[in-house]
């Protein structure tokens, strides 16, 4: 089974891009299951969604650990499963640098252990000044969708994401599509190697 993770902040781009990997792999004829968290017809995912657009300390505490058990979730469900070709996880480690700096890279660590990750780990980013941009589309925002938490999250992710491929999504989604195409034809060949 292929196990791909796409994470990235707010507004990189993290679930248009994992739709065009889903039809990617479903185009070669293969099974594909896409989460996307946190997910509406999960309990926790409604939880973490609820919390993402209150406010305050305990909101954002609450916002992150929906969003861990709505991850650890889809990944009892989905991931030992043996009807899926290929599994997309998207927001699946990085909501950790959403907390406070030492919890963060404390929690990352832990999950990073227990949870099972892959040679397809992707992290899409771009400048947050691009992402606050972005965020000014959107009818209703986030807590952390403003250029001060932006700022201090992405900087937390970039120390986290060191062994990940970084995908810059600053230019056009076809741009970002013939990276990522590079990249995963780059892991499914030396997969098929190996």
């Amino acid at each position: 089974m292929r196990f791909i993770i796409v994470d990235g902040l707010d507004g990189v781009g993290k679930d248009t891009h994992a739709q065009w990997i889903k039809k990617r792999y479903e185009a070669m004829g293969e099974k594909v299951i896409l989460r996307s968290h946190p997910e509406s017809d999960s309990f926790f995912g409604k939880k973490a969604r609820k919390a993402l657009y209150g406010r305050g300390k305990i909101n954002k505490l609450r916002a992150a650990i929906y969003y861990m058990l709505d991850v650890l979730n889809s990944i009892k469900k989905y991931y030992h499963k043996k009807e899926y070709d290929t599994v997309i996880m998207v927001r699946y480690l990085i909501g950790t640098a959403y907390l406070p700096t030492k919890l963060a890279k404390i929690a990352y660590k832990f999950f990073y252990n227990f949870v099972p990750t892959s040679d397809y780990m992707l992290f899409l980013d771009t400048s947050p000044d691009e992402l606050v941009e972005r965020f000014k589309k959107r009818e209703k925002k986030e807590m952390f969708e403003n250029l001060k938490e932006i700022i201090k999250v992405r900087k937390k992710a970039l120390i986290l994401v060191k062994n990940w491929y970084i995908i810059d999504t600053s230019g056009s989604i076809d741009e970002t599509t013939v990276k990522l195409q590079n990249i995963l034809n780059s892991i499914d060949n030396k997969i098929k190697i190996d």
